[in-house]
């Protein structure tokens, strides 16, 4: 992942664990749970990226996440910078966006869906690799039968956003 080089980030705390963000002049460009998969060094160590807790994408998308997680909020309303991925990732990431609050597809449904039904494994990857977990929502994406497989964040947490939005009781 690229990411554009006027990156900020903050943290915040939500019911289901502490969020990372990040973002640029463009939007948000990264949301992750403390602890997930596929973390960017930038987050921390000597290169890290600056904190600014005042700017202006990351005050509303810390807003957004809790009131999502905790149930007022039923959308993100953001301006998003997917540009750090490969344009497959991002043709990826866009299907991602269609998905409503409340439903679901499968990986396969996914790579059909992007006209390239071979592809079921490099999507599996792009949406294991969305750097906007919630926001971009990776977590309604299913195995085949509906099967509860992968998620970055860790399946305790899938499980729990599906949960909050009714996909599972």
């Amino acid at each position: 992942m690229h990411f554009p080089p006027d990156t900020v980030q903050a943290r915040t705390p939500t019911v289901l664990g502490d969020v990372r963000l990040a973002a640029c002049a463009q939007g948000l460009v990264g949301l992750w749970f403390d602890g997930q998969r596929h973390l960017p060094a930038q987050l921390d160590g000597p290169h890290a990226w600056p904190e600014d807790a005042t700017h202006p994408v990351l005050r509303a998308a810390a807003q957004q996440v809790r009131e999502y997680l905790q149930g007022t909020r039923t959308r993100f309303d953001l301006p998003l910078c997917l540009a750090g991925g490969t344009p497959f990732q991002q043709a990826v990431w866009q299907a991602l966006l269609a998905i409503p609050r409340g439903g679901s597809t499968t990986y396969g449904a996914l790579a059909r869906q992007l006209g390239n039904p071979a592809a079921v494994r490099a999507v599996g990857a792009a949406v294991g690799r969305n750097p906007i977990s919630v926001a971009v929502p990776c977590h309604r994406v299913l195995g085949g039968g509906g099967a509860l497989t992968g998620y970055a964040g860790g399946l305790p947490r899938k499980t729990a956003l599906l949960q909050l939005e009714g996909v599972l009781k």
